[in-house]
């Protein structure tokens, strides 16, 4: 049964949002798609995208741009074309959701990870490099250096490798002096990353999206309505994600509005998983049948998904 609050909170958002097609096809693969198998027709696809106000001509073009920057690929069968995440995308996008839906920040014991760039890398490689550091959550200190707080060496060796740079740039690792740098490692952490505006960013996340966690603990919410609902969430979650390193707690400030994004996050997508998976199931097919159950990972997202779409004792039932 659609809502009608549901439903005017949908048309509020899209109409005051401009979101990228592009952007919002990577997102419904990473969510739901890629635990599913992967693979969907591309008529399905574009049925799919439709209630998001987006026609087949953008669908295509869309796909066809991101199959040129190397983040889907394509078979068919007959006249029919399948698509699919492809294997760079995986390894790109896989590290973004996993921040997404496990909680980061903890702990730390006072490592480094610095990463210097030659001046002999031309432009492009040093963009991209800098590019997927930041995703990661490394921060600026001077032109051509980059650092995180974490021993964490096997993502860094991943991007390296990813980039094809691992011979090509100096990673370094340090460790502060005990008891002698914790007012300049403060200093350096605001030096580096604007927790103010990333503070900011989650405060709007917050404020935009806790108007829905009555009208979702409503009794059967309507497939296609939790779909957009969960896939908007996702999407912005996703996105306001990415500007934040998840610093270790002992550089992050004490009250830290991230949390309270995370946990309202987890909250509204307990509420609607259930239903919105079984939208995506009802409109999308693979090329070989129905789409395959979820991958078992996928009830291990935000802590534990209950197969009733409950939240965990924990979780509270606040507003």
């Amino acid at each position: 049964m659609t809502s009608r609050v549901i439903e005017r909170w949908i048309e509020a958002h899209l109409a005051r949002k401009r979101i990228g097609a592009n952007s919002l096809i990577v997102s419904v693969y990473g969510d739901l798609i890629t635990v599913h198998g992967g693979v969907v027709w591309l008529a399905d696809l574009i049925r799919l995208m439709a209630p998001f106000g987006l026609n087949e001509r953008v669908i295509r073009t869309s796909v066809y741009r991101l199959v040129q920057d190397g983040w889907l690929e394509s078979g068919q069968i007959g006249r029919n074309s399948y698509y699919r995440l492809s294997a760079s995308a995986v390894r790109r996008s896989e590290p973004a959701w996993q921040r997404v839906f496990e909680p980061g920040g903890e702990g730390w014991d006072g490592t480094w990870q610095l990463v210097m760039l030659p001046s002999a890398l031309d432009a492009r490689e040093a963009e991209g490099l800098r590019k997927e550091l930041s995703w990661a959550g490394y921060g600026t200190l001077a032109s051509g250096m980059l650092l995180r707080p974490t021993a964490d060496a096997a993502t860094l060796r991943n991007i390296l490798d990813g980039c094809g740079l691992r011979d090509r740039v100096v990673p370094l690792t340090a460790r502060g002096l005990d008891g002698v740098t914790a007012a300049a490692t403060d200093e350096l952490v605001r030096e580096c990353w604007d927790l103010q505006a990333i503070a900011a960013t989650y405060d709007s996340f917050i404020e935009h999206f806790r108007s829905l966690l009555r009208p979702l603990r409503g009794a059967n919410i309507d497939p296609g309505q939790a779909f957009l609902v969960q896939t908007l969430l996702m999407h912005e979650f996703r996105r306001v994600l990415l500007h934040d390193p998840q610093l270790p707690e002992q550089v992050m400030p004490r009250r830290w509005s991230g949390d309270a994004a995370r946990e309202l996050c987890a909250k509204l997508y307990r509420l609607t998983w259930p239903a919105a998976r079984a939208h995506l199931t009802s409109t999308c097919s693979a090329p070989d049948g129905p789409l395959p159950a979820a991958a078992a990972q996928f009830f291990r997202r935000f802590g534990g998904l209950d197969a009733e779409g409950r939240m965990p004792a924990d979780a509270g039932d606040e507003d």
